[in-house]
């Protein structure tokens, strides 16, 4: 259950965050306190409203600080909101919102506390909950060196071996190299972009966005047809920060928005680790201050990584195909019925999934979103469909 007592995954609320998604800011944090007394339906039903939004909030929530200014500037918003079946288009043309509570959300979002997204918006076949489980974010200069491509292609792509999903943001330079490393072996990459999905900047990654699309997944707290804006670089990288173990920089100078989200990862207690370049080079200058000042761990390699992020014994995964994470003996009797109604092939709909296992469609769906985040099943064209065994 959400805080509010809506069940998880409730479409009502899902479609009521969407709105919210055009009409406050990413990280807006007068919503993200406000969301922790009302519901966003509640929220989005103030805004059209045509008296004082007072009158149609719970008294509960009335003091949070700067609703007055919020409210102007979500109002002056409200004619960006599209109708229900516009969003629904966007779903058609595999564009899924997924929010708090919903199945594949990934928990460890929820460490950003009011600053948490209000809803993300995906598209991929991966399920983002179960690709982060173990995940690493590489992050670095947008002006990258032919060294540090080169190093973090490397290390993406051996950390994709090994199983783990690499996070970063669809930037130009070290970005680029760490989404098409981890590309190279089959691996899982996730970019979050700071344009919405359809926008899809920069304009020159279109190939590249249509290669992550096609394996894993891209991510946006903007609708699809959004800009980006200057700050909204900064406000994204909380995000590649929350989703991950931990975060590598490979390449920064030191103004870079690399080392903000180092400092975010940093703030969010996850392992902030950095790859040293020559003492030369001003495009590793923030690399080594993360070293000397922040206590970041030093790396050179994806083995590094490993060994700072996984419990001994853990990192043990043959790449892509490692099993799932939790057995299926360990499994609840009714997952355990959903999964026994999800073929090896071609895939099959929740709803003949439902019908099959003798459960309701909200139950199929929440027990395929555990189901995928523990390893089992995957999306696929037609529904859903069993992961294959490890090799």
């Amino acid at each position: 259950m959400t805080g509010h007592g809506k069940p998880a995954g409730d479409p009502g609320e899902r479609h009521a965050r969407a709105a919210l998604s055009f009409l406050a800011d990413p990280g807006d944090p007068v919503l993200g306190e406000l969301l922790r007394h009302c519901p966003p339906a509640d929220v989005v039903a103030a805004v059209a409203a045509a008296g004082s939004w007072r009158e149609a909030l719970p008294a509960s929530s009335r003091q949070v600080p700067g609703l007055d200014r919020a409210f102007a500037r979500w109002r002056s918003r409200v004619g960006e909101v599209p109708p229900g079946r516009r969003i629904a288009a966007w779903e058609r043309a595999g564009y899924r919102l997924v929010g708090p509570g919903d199945p594949e959300w990934p928990t460890q979002l929820d460490d950003l506390g009011t600053a948490r997204p209000v809803v993300l918006w995906l598209c991929g076949p991966a399920d983002l909950r179960y690709s982060c489980l173990r995940s690493v974010s590489i992050v670095g200069s947008r002006a990258a060196s032919a060294y540090g491509a080169h190093v973090a292609g490397e290390i993406a792509a051996d950390l994709a071996g090994r199983g783990w999903t690499v996070v970063s943001g669809g930037a130009y330079g070290i970005d680029a190299s760490a989404h098409r490393g981890a590309l190279a072996p089959g691996g899982s990459t996730v970019a979050v972009l700071a344009s919405g999905l359809g926008f899809g900047y920069p304009k020159g990654h279109y190939e590249l966005f249509e290669a992550i699309a096609g394996s894993g997944a891209l991510v946006s707290e903007s609708p699809p047809d959004r800009a980006p804006t200057r700050p909204g670089f900064l406000i994204r990288n909380r995000v590649i920060a929350a989703l991950s173990r931990g975060t590598v920089v490979v390449e920064a100078a030191l103004r870079s928005g690399a080392l903000n989200t180092a400092r975010q990862a940093s703030d969010l207690g996850r392992v902030v680790m950095a790859v040293p370049g020559p003492v030369t080079s001003d495009r590793s200058a923030g690399c080594h201050e993360l070293i000397r000042q922040w206590g970041a761990a030093c790396v050179t390699c994806a083995q590094d990584v490993t060994e700072l992020l996984a419990p001994l014994g853990e990192d043990q995964g043959q790449g892509p195909d490692r099993g799932p994470v939790v057995p299926a003996s360990e499994l609840d009797p009714v997952t355990r019925a959903v999964l026994a109604a999800v073929p090896r092939r071609p895939g099959r709909g929740p709803a003949a999934i439902a019908l099959m296992a003798g459960v309701g469609l909200d139950t199929a769906v929440r027990c395929l979103g555990l189901l995928a985040a523990a390893g089992h099943v995957e999306r696929c064209e037609q529904g859903w469909r069993a992961r294959r065994s490890p090799r």
